[in-house]
């Protein structure tokens, strides 16, 4: 199996989530939120070179001169964000690209976006690793893990299946 970004981040943000997309139940195509991210990225792009770059099983934002880009929404899972751009470094440095990677948080209490720059040291690469191995045995299991209730799932796309 091809660990792709969206994999690594709710790998972080959701174990249940992670397994339920890995194993291609996705209904993220239902969800607000979800749809108001896509257009804040379209917007955030419109008429602009460079965006949205396919390569293997990733989809990278953007791509500029000396930056590898990742957009989100908002700042409510940076770690999950990190781990997502370092897989995305990885997969430019396999392909012989070195960037640095920038997140580039849209809508932050509605401020000024903030940014946060990210490099791929030896230490993340190792890292980076292990984490894909973890999640390879996660996505395998027989049944995804139990929900838990936190606040941040009201808004969640799987909010229905997991708790109704």
């Amino acid at each position: 199996m091809k660990i792709t970004g969206t994999l690594i981040n709710y790998y972080f943000h959701c174990k249940r989530q992670c397994w339920l997309l890995g194993n291609r139940i996705n209904l993220e195509d239902n969800s607000e939120d979800v749809r108001i991210g896509k257009i804040l990225h379209q917007l955030k792009n419109e008429g602009k070179k460079n965006t949205e770059i396919a390569i293997d099983n990733v989809r990278i934002d953007k791509i500029t001169e000396e930056y590898l880009v990742e957009m989100k929404k908002s700042d409510a899972d940076t770690v999950a964000t990190k781990w997502q751009t370092l897989l995305y470094l990885k997969i430019l440095k396999d392909k012989g690209v070195e960037k640095i990677g920038k997140i580039e948080y849209l809508e932050k209490n509605k401020q000024d976006k903030k940014i946060v720059l990210v490099e791929l040291t030896k230490e993340y690469e190792q890292q980076l690793e292990i984490l894909i191995k973890e999640i390879e045995d996660f996505v395998t299991m027989d049944k995804p893990p139990q929900p838990e209730f936190k606040p941040k799932c009201k808004k969640c796309a799987f909010y229905e299946y997991c708790f109704i």
